[in-house]
């Protein structure tokens, strides 16, 4: 016949299928992650739990996401045999990413602002990456699809595709093991979930999750100082930007990413990264844990729907996520000479956690956004 176009390749797709299979086995090694009960008075009636996302591979949330992506671009055929992988990241996704691509023999490279922590930088590199970087933060995204394309490889491209790419309506995602997990506590429903807005993939799939179980479960969205999900939330433009990159690595956007969903977020909360900063220290007081400064970030939103839910006798449960471990910002978040250089003064909020630790009350400073 004349009117046939065939392009299988059935080599190509032995490959595929030999890929497909490396990336579900590390699923079904690494897949689930701890819930860890945050210490809260008893008396309070609300009890306070972290996914801890860190206990991942690679040490981060962003593990999930990466093998979403990887299975997303191997199953629609864009990522074959000896394909170059790009990223544009911030750091932890680019570090789970370099891991998947070098379980499978291909080469990455990851497309990153200039001010990514040189920890990240270095986890990326361990795992066979190379980093490419860029001054400004909201270039990353045209430069990777740039070397994309120059070398005939695949742009991963996670803030378009991380909100199609994970299965929401189950299969192990985070928001089902959150529930499977909880289902034996005192409290099985939450009455929220906090979770920070990255690429809008993790809300993505918890807010549809919610919906697609029909659990009463609202879910909260934090977003730190300079990133544009807030902003553009709060005025219902999906392009709204800052041009600004964020101090929080991970969550922080310059623009409103196409992954992220706003019609599944119940409310969406400010949280000034001098805030987020004295909430992840707090963690370490209180619990011995080193977190990051997305952890900070979520805490801080998660103990204000707690304070909310005691001041108005309300019992139940919340749940956040502990993002990725605090060992990758010993030069940053936890130094006390870089909080000084960003001029950021962590004593009125560490005040704030302080007293709501004690009292259950929510004492936010002045100059913090509502």
């Amino acid at each position: 016949m004349d009117d046939v176009v065939d392009r299988s390749d059935p080599g190509g797709r032995a490959w595929v299928d030999r890929a497909v299979a490396v990336v579900e086995a590390d699923a079904r090694r690494s897949a689930d992650t701890h819930l860890l009960v945050y210490p809260l008075p008893p008396e309070w009636g609300v009890d306070l739990y972290l996914k801890d996302e860190s206990t991942h591979p690679t040490g981060s949330l962003k593990h999930r996401l990466a093998r979403s992506l990887f299975l997303y671009g191997l199953c629609s055929g864009q990522i074959t045999e000896g394909s170059t992988v790009v990223e544009a990241s911030s750091g932890s996704t680019a570090v789970s990413e370099a891991y998947f691509a070098r379980m499978l023999g291909l080469p990455f490279v990851a497309v990153m602002p200039r001010s990514t922590s040189p920890e990240k930088v270095a986890l990326i590199e361990f795992h066979g990456g190379r980093c490419h970087f860029v001054d400004r933060a909201p270039d990353i995204y045209e430069e990777a699809r740039r070397l994309a394309a120059e070398c005939g490889g695949h742009y991963l491209d996670q803030f378009t595709y991380a909100e199609r790419a994970t299965d929401w309506r189950g299969n192990n995602n985070i928001a089902e093991s959150i529930f499977e997990q909880l289902s034996a506590e005192p409290h099985p429903v939450p009455e929220w979930v906090v979770v920070g807005a990255g690429t809008g993939g993790t809300s993505a799939t918890i807010g549809r999750y919610l919906r697609y179980r029909r659990h009463p479960t609202r879910l909260a969205v934090v977003d730190p100082e300079n990133s544009a999900f807030f902003p553009g939330y709060a005025a219902v433009d999906p392009g709204w930007t800052t041009g600004t990159p964020s101090r929080i690595e991970g969550i922080g956007r310059p623009r409103v990413e196409p992954s992220f969903v706003p019609t599944i977020v119940d409310r969406m909360i400010a949280v000034p990264d001098a805030a987020s900063l004295a909430a992840m220290r707090h963690l370490e007081r209180v619990t011995g844990r080193r977190a990051g400064g997305s952890t900070g970030t979520n805490l801080w939103g998660a103990f204000g729907l707690v304070a909310e839910m005691v001041a108005a006798g309300r019992r139940g449960s919340v749940v956040t996520l502990l993002c990725d471990g605090g060992e990758r910002y010993a030069r940053t978040y936890y130094s006390d000479d870089w909080v000084a250089a960003q001029g950021l003064d962590l004593a009125p909020y560490a005040t704030t956690l302080e007293r709501f630790a004690a009292t259950g009350e929510w004492a936010v400073p002045p100059t913090s956004p509502p």
